[in-house]
């Protein structure tokens, strides 16, 4: 009886904390719009209604200010946005914003005198300046990370747009036969601010996906796929904040898209072909053979409006290449008339 008691109470503990560390996860991943409430004349409102709507999926959250007038919605996914404010006495004030992911909006409100029915509509958004953390980052829209034209749609590789970030020449001379790529990882390798491509973090909702050397991820062929299932991606470079952790470089804070209130979905290929390459100093004939070929598709979209929604991405690669090696001999030197007579 009493082994039975001691189960259930360990079952118990790993469920609590499975559940927190989801929670965890959840505050890196998304990000939070936060604020202060006043009045014209500068003082603070405590009980106003702030409401807080994702216009593309319709998912609501409503909070109540305190005493010193703050609300703070955290653990909210990257998307447009619109922050509803309503207090007895003054007009109801309607502001939006884009939300990325990992940011910490602040949307200050300043109510004026009028009756609640009455709606003043504000399109400045959040404030451009950071006024919730010192960290340094910049996030990479999902439209730039799905249009920019990527050399095996690798994800990562848009990190070198953002200043102090750097790719690593991992090409070093080793005995004939032998490579260290292996032991650095297939994934790209990126310098952020200096430090070694092993430093950094990458997270992929809010989970670490470093390969087995501490690299970034990805397949034998040094890409990370899935380009058209990241809606966005955040980089890091400096003054990471507590909650990230396990590293002493960058930080690649990614999340997976979702589905809205409207279905939408792609279907897309991608090839390189050696017909289309042109010879080097080197090749014979024709360039060596190479084709790739990159395709899949997406689609999502509502399983109850406003409530469950459904996003599934497929992407397969498939790849054969061959280069050119050119072996020299050296002939050996033919005898002569004199030294054959001789012999």
């Amino acid at each position: 009886m009493v082994s039975k008691r001691i189960f259930a109470n360990v079952l118990g503990l790993l469920f609590l904390c499975l559940v927190l560390s989801s929670s965890v996860f959840a505050q890196v991943a998304g990000g939070s719009i936060s604020g202060t409430v006043t009045d014209a004349s500068g003082a603070v409102v405590p009980n106003a209604q702030v409401t807080v709507l994702n216009t593309a999926t319709g998912v609501m959250r409503t909070l109540v200010t305190n005493d010193s007038g703050f609300y703070n919605a955290p653990n909210l996914l990257p998307g447009p946005y619109q922050v509803k404010t309503s207090a007895s006495g003054f007009a109801t004030m309607v502001e939006r914003l884009e939300l990325t992911v990992g940011a910490e909006a602040v949307v200050n409100v300043q109510l004026k005198a009028g009756e609640v029915t009455e709606v003043v509509q504000i399109g400045g958004g959040a404030s451009v300046i950071e006024q919730a953390s010192s960290t340094l980052s910049a996030a990479v829209q999902g439209k730039t990370i799905r249009e920019l034209p990527l050399n095996g749609r690798d994800w990562t590789m848009l990190a070198t747009l953002e200043p102090n970030v750097h790719t690593v020449d991992t090409q070093v001379t080793v005995p004939l036969g032998q490579t260290d790529r292996a032991n650095r990882g297939w994934g790209t390798q990126l310098t952020v601010g200096g430090a070694r491509p092993q430093q950094n973090n990458y997270r992929l909702d809010g989970i670490t996906i470093n390969d087995y050397s501490g690299s970034g991820p990805g397949n034998t062929l040094g890409a990370a796929l899935g380009v058209e299932a990241i809606q966005e991606y955040s980089v890091v470079t400096a003054n990471p904040s507590g909650e990230y952790g396990r590293t002493s470089g960058g930080v690649f804070n990614a999340i997976t898209r979702s589905g809205t209130n409207s279905f939408h979905g792609s279907a897309y290929e991608f090839m390189r072909n050696s017909k289309l390459d042109a010879r080097n100093f080197f090749d014979g004939a024709s360039a060596p053979p190479f084709k790739r070929n990159q395709f899949g598709f997406s689609a999502g979209g509502p399983i109850r409006k406003d409530r469950t929604f459904i996003f599934g991405d497929y992407e397969g690669l498939r790849e054969s290449l061959s280069a050119t090696n050119l072996l020299l001999f050296r002939r050996a030197p033919r005898a002569s008339a004199t030294s054959r007579a001789a012999k």
